[in-house]
C-alpha cells in the first residue's frame, strides 16, 4: 500500500531508519520540527536492528542485549509527531534538497529545509575466485534472513573473513541451532602489531568485554583457522568446496553455503549524486564525507549521521543523528534546542561511543589481496567484467572509474557501483601507480535507484517543463 507524504515541504527529512536516522527523527520531532523520515525497508531498524518491530526470534539473549536497544529507537520515534514512510526509495537528493521518492511505483516530491543523510553502511566488496556462484552469500545477507525470518544454515557452511560483525552473526546461527563448519580468520598477522598502539582505548571501550565473549562462545564450538592469505570458492553452477592457504598449507573442504565478510563500508551513493565532497579515508579504506563536527557536509543544509559519515558502530550512529538533528534544530527554531541535551554533552557520548574504533579498524583492515583481485576474478557482477578485463582498459588508456565505462560498462548495472565501486577504484589505482583520491570514483547521478520508465513518465510536469521539449 502506497502512502504519499502528507505535505509537500517539511522542516527537516531524514533518508534511512537504521540507528541514526531513527534517532535523528525523533529529535527533530520532538523539537517541534516538522518531520520526514524515509525508509526502503518494510519496517524500522536499517541493517543492526532489522526487524526490531517483527522478527520472530523472540528470546533475547539469541540476537543479543545490543540489537534490543533498538526496540527503545523505534519507541521513541512512534511517540513522536515525525511521520515515518517505509518502502520509500529516494532516487534523486539535489543541492536546493529537493528529494524524489519512489513509493508504491509512483513518484512523490518533497522540499526540506535540512536533509538528514543516514543511508547507513554496506558491505565491503570481497571478490575472490568464485566470489559470484550460487551457494556464495555476505555475511549480511544471511543476518538479514535470521532476523528478519529466524532462517539459519543446516547445511556445510563455511564463514571467511574477518570483522566483529563475522563473529557476531556467528555467535548469533550457532544460538539458533544452526550450523558451522569452519571459520577462516583472513586477519593479517601483521594487524595485530600495527593495533597494538591503539589497544588501551580498546580495552577500556564497550567492545572489549562484548568481542571477546563472544570469539570464546563460538571458538568453543568451531573450528577457527587463522591467517588465512588465499581463497577460493569452486563448483559447477553452484558452490562445492573451499580451498585456502594458512600457515603456508592449503586445504580443500566441501562446502554448501560460503558466507564472506571483510568489513563494512559507508553507503555513499545518494551522498555522491548530491555532488557532496568525499575524501578516500587511508585507514578505513573507503569513500567518507568531508564533515564537520556536527555533520554537516560541503552541501548547505546536508548533514550526513551514522555509517554514511564513517564507519563507528550503532552506538556513535544513534549520537550522531542526535548531533545531527540538534545541528538543525539550532539553525531552524533556535528557542526549541533548550529543550534538547547540549552539544558538548552530545559530543562527549560521541567519543565514548567511538572509543577503541581505530584499534578495530587497524586490526580489521582488509589484506591487499581480498581487495584487489587479479586475472579472471569477477570485478562487476552486474556486467561480468573481469580484473583482466579493467587491467586490459587501463593498458589502452583509461583513466579511472568513469572513462571505464566506457570501455567496459562496469557500475553501469542495476547495483550503480555499490559491489563493484570500491574494487575499481583500488584496481585502477595500483595499475596506474597512483593514490585512490588520484584515481577518483564514479560519477553518481540520479535516479541512483532503479526505477522504471512508466514511473519517470508519469512524474507530474509543469508547463515550463513541457514547453522545454516542445520542438519549435
Amino acid at each position: 500500500m502506497s502512502v504519499a507524504p502528507r505535505r509537500e515541504d517539511y522542516d527537516v527529512v531524514v533518508i534511512g531508519a537504521g540507528p541514526a536516522g531513527l534517532a535523528a527523527a525523533a529529535t527533530s520531532a520532538e523539537a517541534g520540527l516538522s518531520t520526514l523520515l524515509l525508509d526502503e525497508n518494510v519496517g524500522p531498524g536499517g541493517q543492526v536492528f532489522r526487524a526490531i518491530s517483527s522478527t520472530p526470534v523472540t528470546d533475547r539473549n539469541q540476537l543479543g542485549a545490543d540489537y534490543w536497544v533498538g526496540a527503545d529507537l523505534v519507541q521513541a520515534l512512534r511517540a513522536s509527531s515525525a511521520e515515518v514512510i517505509h518502502r520509500a526509495t529516494v532516487w534523486s537528493l539535489d543541492r536546493n534538497l529537493d528529494i524524489a521518492v519512489s513509493i508504491g511505483g509512483a513518484s512523490a516530491f518533497v522540499k526540506a529545509k535540512r536533509v538528514i543523510l543516514a543511508t547507513g553502511a554496506l558491505e565491503r566488496p570481497f571478490p575472490i575466485p568464485g566470489w559470484t556462484l550460487p551457494g556464495v552469500m555476505t555475511a549480511g545477507a544471511a543476518q538479514t534472513m535470521l532476523k528478519s525470518s529466524a532462517l539459519v544454515p543446516d547445511g556445510r557452511t563455511v564463514i571467511a573473513g574477518q570483522g566483529p560483525l563475522l563473529w557476531l552473526l556467528a555467535a548469533q546461527i550457532l544460538r539458533l541451532g544452526g550450523r558451522i563448519d569452519r571459520i577462516l580468520d583472513t586477519t593479517e598477522r601483521g594487524n595485530y602489531f600495527a593495533a597494538l598502539p591503539h589497544a588501551f582505548a580498546f580495552l577500556t571501550s564497550p567492545y572489549f568485554a562484548k568481542g571477546l565473549s563472544m570469539m570464546r562462545e563460538v571458538k568453543a564450538k568451531v573450528q577457527v583457522v587463522s591467517g588465512v592469505t588465499e581463497l577460493v570458492a569452486a563448483g559447477d553452477g553452484q558452490l562445492a568446496s573451499v580451498s585456502y592457504v594458512a600457515g603456508g598449507k592449503r586445504e580443500t573442504i566441501s562446502a554448501e553455503l560460503l558466507l564472506l565478510h571483510q568489513g563494512v563500508v559507508p553507503n555513499v551513493n545518494l551522498a555522491m549524486s548530491a555532488d557532496i565532497e568525499h575524501r578516500w579515508d587511508d585507514l578505513q579504506l573507503c569513500w567518507s564525507p568531508v564533515l564537520d563536527a556536527s555533520g554537516n557536509s560541503s552541501v548547505a543544509g546536508i548533514a550526513i549521521a551514522g555509517d554514511g559519515a564513517g564507519i563507528g558502530g550503532a552506538n556513535a550512529a544513534m549520537v550522531r543523528g542526535r548531533i545531527a538533528a540538534r545541528a538543525a534544530v539550532e539553525a531552524l527554531a533556535p528557542a526549541a534546542a533548550a529543550m534538547l541535551p547540549a552539544m558538548a554533552t552530545l559530543r562527549a557520548d560521541l567519543a565514548r561511543a567511538e572509543r577503541g574504533r581505530v584499534f578495530l579498524d587497524t586490526l580489521f583492515r582488509p589484506a591487499p589481496q581480498f581487495r584487489i583481485p587479479s586475472g579472471d576474478t569477477i570485478v562487476c557482477r552486474c556486467e561480468e567484467v573481469t580484473a583482466k578485463d579493467v587491467l586490459d582498459s587501463v593498458a589502452i588508456g583509461a583513466t579511472g572509474p568513469n572513462q571505464l565505462k566506457a570501455y567496459r560498462r562496469t557500475g553501469m548495472g542495476p547495483c550503480q557501483g555499490r559491489l563493484c565501486g570500491l574494487t575499481v577504484t583500488e584496481l585502477m589505482a595500483q595499475a596506474r601507480g597512483k593514490s585512490p583520491q588520484e584515481i577518483g570514483y564514479y560519477r553518481l547521478r540520479a535516479p541512483v535507484k532503479p526505477i522504471t520508465l512508466a514511473e519517470l513518465a508519469a512524474v507530474p510536469k509543469s508547463e515550463a517543463d513541457v514547453k522545454a521539449v516542445v520542438r519549435g
